[in-house]
């Protein structure tokens, strides 16, 4: 008797397994099929080419903010979207002070996106995702919370939790918000960082 009721529960176990995970699910694609461009990398690919910046920044809820230029030059890695930030608005000027990929991940559905700002070394190389499919005109990808130096003066650090909104005002204009959150127990949100992007036009 036990090992039949043994048996009921091998088999029973098998049954659940095949309907959670059918060998041939309709949904199931091909790793080559996931590699491929969809929508969103040639929605991407639209936006190759150099773009000037401006950059404004608020260090704290209601602060004065401080104003910025710069140029990105934009290109495609593949299904990625890689961004190159320079501190001048000069093209002969090489030095890069960020630099982000921006890709849409097909088999997890949503957006991935990753960061390095040479500008705030403590915080280091920043990933984020969607939480859902976003569209290509607006996508809001999450950071992880991370740590912030603290102040010369007390020497205590901050824990800090932020998001980014990329959306798509037209063809030539883009627009990067980043939306800042403490943990000082005031759970205010403020925009702290905004990047405008104008295209540039093509030269011959």
């Amino acid at each position: 008797m036990a090992g039949y009721r043994k048996t009921l529960v091998h088999v029973g176990a098998i049954a659940a397994a095949t309907l959670l995970f059918p060998a041939h699910a309709s949904t199931q694609q091909e790793p080559e099929d996931l590699n491929a461009w969809g929508v969103e990398a040639r929605a991407l690919a639209t936006q190759v080419g150099v773009w000037d910046v401006t950059e404004t920044v608020w260090p704290s809820p209601g602060a004065k903010p401080t104003v910025t230029h710069g140029v990105a030059l934009r290109r495609m890695i593949g299904s990625l979207l890689e961004e190159t930030l320079h501190v001048s608005d000069d093209l002969s000027d090489k030095t890069v002070s960020r630099i982000d990929y921006l890709g849409f991940n097909r088999l997890e559905g949503r957006w991935n996106y990753v960061s390095m700002d040479t500008r705030v070394a403590a915080v280091g190389i920043m990933t984020a995702n969607s939480f859902e499919r976003d569209p290509t005109n607006r996508i809001q990808v999450t950071f992880l919370p991370f740590a912030m130096p603290g102040s010369a003066s007390t020497g205590v650090g901050q824990l800090l939790r932020m998001d980014e909104v990329i959306q798509t005002v037209s063809a030539d204009e883009t627009r990067k918000d980043q939306h800042f959150i403490l943990a000082d127990g005031t759970a205010r949100q403020w925009l702290a960082h905004r990047y405008v992007y104008v295209r540039r036009p093509a030269t011959e």
